[in-house]
């Protein structure tokens, strides 16, 4: 995990990678656990014996689920000491470029892409690389927006 003590020391990391989480793995009780909560019972998610014999050999996640799990690798990822509250503001540009399939590990790689000064703190927009051990391809790009509060 990268530690900043101020957000002022974000300024000059702008296009730069910020950091990089931990490892997550996405077992198939987390895809059944996902697709009970979203009522997306799609069988390439929830029925390993149809799924074996699918287009990826095995059950694969949510595309949706992969994009849950930004939350996790931020906590993981860096911190700045004197903020006390982060809130997501939303996403732009979302892209799932390969599938997640059951039994992988993923983690997310955090590029910082602008930083702007609000009403107690930053709006920070980042770029989130979801990658997956030993896949070739990124599992989810997405544009995150974060509000960092002092």
């Amino acid at each position: 995990m990268r530690i900043f003590e101020r957000l002022e020391e974000l300024e000059s990391l702008i296009g730069q990678e910020i950091g990089v989480s931990d490892w997550i793995a996405v077992e198939q009780p987390r895809i059944q656990a996902f697709a009970d909560a979203t009522e997306d019972q799609q069988w390439i998610h929830t029925d390993p014996a149809r799924a074996a014999a699918g287009p990826f050999g095995a059950t694969i996640a949510h595309g949706f689920l992969t994009l849950s799990l930004l939350p996790r690798f931020y906590q993981t990822a860096f911190r700045v000491e004197e903020v006390r509250m982060g809130l997501n503001y939303g996403l732009d540009r979302v892209r799932f470029p390969a599938p997640v399939p059951v039994g992988s590990k993923l983690r997310g790689r955090f590029v910082l892409r602008k930083l702007e000064a609000i009403d107690g703190g930053v709006q920070m927009m980042v770029e989130v690389t979801v990658e997956r051990e030993g896949g070739s391809k990124p599992v989810c790009v997405a544009e995150s927006l974060t509000r960092q509060m002092r």
